[in-house]
């Protein structure tokens, strides 16, 4: 763990406060799996690994908490909260909704030509990610792709809004794009609202954006099966869908 997080630590930026610094740092050590779900955290690792103070160590705890990756047990430690899969479909319906609104205003609006040159930039950087399997470079390509949408859509506040749900979904993302979403098909999701937005045509690139959002229903019964260690068994059962009611 420490080697891992001490990578993620030198990879971030100096800019801004230690506190700040920490806790996108365990964020992303979360969502990337580098701390696992139900994995117990001791302060004093993660600030010897870090070379910080316990302090501020303490208050990215209390932060991933109220964000839902973290468990503070009194008396008993601090654990990385297993993935909830109620959480997960709820922050899916939430992103989708959102993004989806974005991606119609986008194209009803029309977006700048210098905002369709970065978005298709990071398509073609996206593409190139594929051959060598570099999923993590995928993942954050993937998350500059979408930032790079609303607020070249002028939706600031819709991105603050995905920001603030997305923790639990970000670590069945993560997940998926190795074990169950090749990545020339998202890639290609993500053309297809480019396309749509560029032609200015808002129906299609709602319904790209909605298709390109639902991807993770078919690859979270997969994954839940695969790797039952990391799901929370206690939560409500996975919905069943029309096809297996039929």
């Amino acid at each position: 763990m420490t080697t891992t997080l001490q990578s993620l630590w030198t990879e971030t930026s100096l800019d801004g406060n230690v506190r700040q610094r920490l806790y996108l740092v365990l964020r992303q050590a979360i969502i990337r799996m580098v701390l696992a779900p139900g994995q117990a955290l001791s302060e004093k690792e993660i600030a010897d690994a870090c070379d910080v103070s316990r302090q501020p160590v303490r208050e990215a705890f209390i932060r991933l908490s109220e964000s839902g990756l973290l468990e503070v047990r009194p008396q008993r430690g601090t654990y990385v909260v297993r993935i909830s899969e109620s959480a997960v479909m709820e922050a899916r319906f939430v992103r989708e909704a959102v993004e989806a609104a974005v991606a119609r205003s986008a194209a009803e609006s029309g977006l700048d030509a210098s905002v369709l040159t970065e978005l298709n930039e990071l398509i073609e950087r996206q593409r190139r990610c594929a051959a060598p399997q570099d999923y993590s470079r995928f993942f954050q390509l993937d998350e500059a792709f979408h930032r790079a949408l609303s607020l070249g859509a002028d939706h600031t506040s819709a991105w603050r809004v995905i920001e603030e749900v997305k923790a639990q979904l970000d670590r069945v993302r993560y997940l998926s794009i190795p074990e169950s979403t090749p990545i020339p098909k998202l890639v290609d999701q993500h053309q297809a609202i480019v396309d749509a937005i560029a032609r200015q045509d808002p129906n299609a690139a709602e319904q790209a954006m909605c298709t390109h959002q639902r991807e993770i229903l078919h690859s979270l019964p997969e994954l839940m099966r695969r790797f039952p260690a990391m799901f929370d068994s206690s939560a409500t059962p996975r919905m069943t869908s029309k096809r297996e009611t039929a």
